[in-house]
């Protein structure tokens, strides 16, 4: 059963310099996220078996706090601190990064992108079919893809949960040796498909409502039927 108040959660954005190397599975948790895997027992067990784990979001931060959880991370750390922090320290030595997911266009940017932001990472990428599951044979090119190409990064974006099952569930099978990040919007972020919000909006933990704003008619469902229930959901775990 997952309950927040038990999970281990990373604590603070300066402890990312003493993630250990090999091969390590890195997901967020938001209140998103922690909705929707009270519900899916699949998604669940992705979060619950993660090597790291984020607290992308304020309302993670300030719930573990609340409830006075074994893990009370300091500040957000959100998909978008974890891609700058392992990108930049990857271009400092050199080597090769994958990003897996999005769209051909997007990938096509990212690495144009890249180019100027990172120039000593190679870019490789591979855009997976458009459908809500993958066939055997979809999975099968997507992992030798991945696995041809030895990354020393690899970098999911297929939006939760679906980003963190497929992780999940094919982690025995990537014979790689490096961090994985499920990180979503970050791709749309950095190839500036999508606009991140303000530094304001950030600091005080709004980015949620910028996005909100932006995007009412995507996003309301998600920020105003969610957020109520993330509430309810941890006065449940509370009491």
């Amino acid at each position: 059963m997952l309950q927040l108040k038990n999970l281990i959660i990373f604590n603070s954005k300066k402890d990312l310099e003493f993630l250990p190397q090999g091969k390590l599975l890195i997901n967020t948790i938001n209140a998103h996220s922690y909705n929707i895997a009270l519900k899916d027992i699949i998604f669940q067990n992705a979060l619950l078996n993660s090597d790291v784990l984020l607290p992308d979001g304020i309302s993670i931060v300030k719930a573990c706090k609340w409830l006075d959880a074994r893990s009370k991370p300091k500040e957000r750390i959100a998909g978008w601190d974890l891609f700058e922090f392992e990108m930049r320290k990857l271009n400092e030595k050199g080597g090769k990064c994958f990003f897996m997911g999005s769209s051909e266009k997007v990938l096509a940017l990212i690495k144009e992108k890249a180019k100027t932001t990172y120039p000593n990472i190679i870019v490789e990428t591979y855009s997976p079919p458009y459908k809500p599951i993958f066939s055997e044979e979809d999975n099968n090119a997507i992992i030798n893809a991945i696995n041809r190409s030895k990354p020393d990064l690899l970098w999911i974006g297929m939006t939760a949960p679906k980003q963190e099952k497929w992780t999940y569930s094919h982690w025995q099978e990537l014979n790689i040796n490096c961090h994985v990040g499920n990180i979503g919007a970050v791709f749309d972020f950095f190839a500036g498909t999508v606009e991140r919000a303000p530094i304001w909006w950030q600091h005080h933990g709004l980015e949620w409502l910028y996005r909100l704003i932006k995007e009412p008619r995507r996003m309301w469902k998600r920020y105003i039927i969610g957020n109520t229930l993330f509430l309810y959901n941890i006065i449940k775990e509370k009491y």
